[in-house]
């Protein structure tokens, strides 16, 4: 049996439905792949959200390294999606400190069902598409919620 990994964007949701959702695919941790976790949305902020995941019984994370750079989250806003790929992928995720934040991601999912959170809710022009496969030639299954 594989093991799973989830992922979710939190446009158009509300931190309360947000927690549902989580704990409705048996969720246990949230990981905020968000480079700046602060959000004009209302319960999105780290803290505020961590509070309300603590509340509905969660566990939240926030795993700054692997948030994208300013340049690939504009790129997404734009839905460039292969240069979002791009940016990320040089920035971040085949760096050596990108390597090592997914090595420790892949080991925080392996003991706990987790989700990744980002703002896009489409998951094929948000860097969270990038972690779940690399996360998937790990042996995880993927499920965007």
């Amino acid at each position: 049996m594989s093991k799973q990994i989830f992922t979710i964007g939190y446009e158009g949701l509300d931190s309360e439905r947000l927690a549902g959702i989580l704990r409705d695919a048996g969720v246990h941790m949230l990981a905020d792949v968000r480079a700046v976790a602060n959000s004009r949305k209302r319960g999105f902020s780290k803290g505020a959200l961590g509070a309300s995941l603590r509340e509905a019984g969660l566990d939240y994370t926030h795993l700054r390294s692997l948030g994208t750079p300013k340049a690939g989250r504009q790129a997404a806003r734009a839905g460039d999606a292969a240069l979002l790929r791009r940016i990320y992928c040089e920035e971040v995720i085949d760096t050596a400190a990108g390597q090592t934040a997914l090595d420790e991601l892949a080991v925080l999912a392996a003991a706990t069902p987790l989700c990744l959170l980002c703002f896009e809710r489409d998951p094929s022009i948000c860097h969270r598409r990038i972690l779940a496969e690399r996360l998937a030639e790990r042996g995880f299954a993927i499920q965007d919620l």
